[in-house]
C-alpha cells in the first residue's frame, strides 16, 4: 500500500469492458460502503455461478489521519498504512491507492465491477441498478433524506468514476428491501400533499436484513416462513418486522434518525421536543441536524461514549443509564411490531452489538420473559447460534451479517442480466 499509487492512464484499462459478459472467467468485485470517516471495501472473485472472498478491510480515520487495514478470510492482516497526520485526503485521493492496492493483489484476475451500498433509493429505486449519469442525478436529489449517509456513498461512486470510468458500477439500496411494506406501515399522519410529494416511511439497513433472513432459510426454513423480528444492533440501529421473509414494518421511517436509539442518533422522538429545543435554545436547523445525528443516543445520555463495549466497562451511572434506555427501547419496539406481526415465532440479533454483547442480548430476551422468551445463559456467552432454551416460546438466533456479500451477489445478478445472451439454437 505505501508503495504503490494508482495510475489513471493504465487504470482505466483494469475492469473494461472486454471481461463483462464472460462469467466463465475468474475475474473479481469490489464493494464498497463509504460512509463520513471511513470506507469499508471487500474483494471477491466472481465466477459463473459463485462469489469468493479474497480480501476485505477498510480506510478509517477519514477527515482526520487515514489509516488503511486488509484482512484475509481467516482475518490475519494483508496489509495496513497509515497517512501522515497532515494528509487531507478526501474519498477521490483514497480510493486511488486502494484501488492500486487491490489491482496489485488480483493476479491473472481483472476487476470487472463495483457494487456500493448507498442508503437511499427514495420511491423510484427499490433493485440494484447500474449506475450511469442519469441515475446518480436522481440519487443525488435524496442527499437531504439521508445528510448523514447519501453524499459519502455518492462521493465513492464518483470517485471510482472518476479514476476507472470504464468499470461497471452497481447501486445497492438499504431501503430497497422495505420498498413493498403495507402502505399503511410507510403512511406518515400528515397532509396528503407532502404524502404525495415522497415524504413516507422508507426504512433502513435493508441490505443487512436482506442477507439474514437468505442465512435463517438455511438455519430453519420453517421459521424463516413464519412471524421474525431481526435485530440490526449496531452504532446505528433498527428492528425489521417478517412475514414470509418480506418486510412487514420497521422501526427507522422516513429517515435514519427515527425509531431504536443509536450510538449517536436519538431515534423516535416527540417533534414537539425539537420545536421546543429550536425555539428554547436559539438551534439553527444544521445545529439541530447535528445534535440529532451526532451528539445524541448512546453518546448523548451517557456523556461518556458511543461505543457500547466502553459502557459495558464502565462503572457510571450515566452509562448504566444510556444502557438501561437502549434496552428498554429495544423491548418497547419489538413489542409493537409483535403486535403488528400478530405474534412472534423468532428473534434475531444481529450486527456489532447484536452478534457482540451478551450483556445486551440478555437484558433484551429478559425484557421479553412475560411473551415466554427464555435465553439460554451459557449459550449466549458463548455467543452461539441459538440461544433460547428448549422451553422458549420465540426461538432466539445470532447470526452474523455480511452486507458486502449481498452487495456481490446483486452485483453479480446484474452484471448477468447486462451480459449478452446466448442465440437461440
Amino acid at each position: 500500500m505505501r508503495h504503490r499509487r494508482a495510475d489513471r492512464a493504465g487504470g482505466e484499462a483494469t475492469g473494461s469492458s472486454d471481461h463483462r459478459g464472460d462469467l466463465t472467467m475468474p475475474n473479481a468485485l469490489l464493494t464498497i460502503n463509504a460512509g463520513s470517516s471511513s470506507i469499508k471495501f471487500a474483494l471477491f472473485e466472481h465466477g459463473a455461478t459463485a462469489q469468493r472472498l479474497i480480501a476485505r478491510g477498510s480506510i478509517e480515520g477519514i477527515g482526520e489521519v487515514p489509516r488503511f487495514i486488509a484482512r484475509a478470510p481467516d482475518g490475519t492482516t494483508l496489509d495496513r498504512y497509515q497517512w501522515k497526520p497532515s494528509a487531507a485526503m478526501d474519498h477521490e485521493a483514497l480510493l486511488e491507492p486502494l484501488l492500486a492496492w487491490l489491482t496489485s493483489h488480483l493476479g491473472e484476475k481483472a476487476l470487472v465491477a463495483v457494487g456500493h451500498r448507498v442508503v437511499h433509493g427514495g420511491r423510484v429505486f427499490h433493485r440494484p441498478v447500474r449506475v450511469d449519469q442519469a441515475v446518480l442525478a436522481e440519487l443525488e436529489k435524496l442527499v437531504p433524506l439521508a445528510p448523514l449517509h447519501q453524499p459519502h456513498n455518492l462521493a465513492a461512486i464518483k470517485a471510482v468514476s472518476s479514476l476507472r470510468p470504464h468499470l461497471l458500477q452497481v447501486a445497492c439500496f438499504d431501503t430497497a428491501f422495505h420498498h413493498d411494506m403495507p402502505s399503511v406501515a410507510t403512511r406518515m399522519a400528515l397532509p396528503r400533499v407532502y404524502t404525495a410529494s415522497g415524504v413516507r416511511r422508507y426504512g433502513f439497513h435493508g441490505i443487512s436484513y436482506e442477507y439474514l433472513i437468505g442465512q435463517l432459510r438455511k438455519l430453519a426454513p420453517t421459521l424463516a416462513k413464519g412471524r421474525v423480528i431481526m435485530a440490526h444492533l449496531g452504532n446505528g440501529a433498527s428492528l425489521c418486522a417478517m412475514r414470509d421473509g418480506r418486510s412487514i414494518d420497521t422501526t427507522m421511517g422516513f429517515t435514519a434518525l427515527d425509531g431504536l436509539m443509536m450510538g449517536t442518533r436519538c431515534g423516535q422522538l416527540d417533534p414537539g421536543a425539537l420545536l421546543y429545543l429550536q425555539q428554547t435554545y436559539r438551534l439553527s436547523a444544521p445545529a439541530a441536524e447535528h445534535m440529532l445525528y451526532h451528539e445524541s443516543g448512546l453518546l448523548g445520555v451517557s456523556g461518556i461514549s458511543n461505543d457500547m463495549r466502553t459502557l459495558l466497562a464502565s462503572d457510571d451511572p450515566r452509562a448504566g443509564e444510556a444502557i438501561e434506555l437502549f434496552v428498554y427501547r429495544i423491548v418497547k419496539e419489538i413489542g409493537a411490531l409483535t403486535s403488528a406481526l400478530g405474534g412472534l415465532d423468532a428473534l434475531v440479533f444481529s450486527a456489532g452489538i447484536g452478534e457482540h454483547a451478551a450483556p445486551i442480548r440478555q437484558a433484551v430476551c429478559e425484557g421479553l420473559a412475560w411473551f415466554g422468551v427464555e435465553c439460554k445463559v451459557d449459550a449466549n456467552h458463548r455467543h452461539e447460534t441459538l440461544i433460547s432454551t428448549s422451553r422458549s416460546a420465540v426461538r432466539v438466533f445470532v447470526i452474523a451479517t455480511d452486507e458486502e456479500a449481498m452487495i456481490a451477489a446483486h452485483t453479480a445478478r446484474v452484471m448477468r442480466d447486462l451480459s449478452p445472451q446466448p442465440a437461440a439454437a
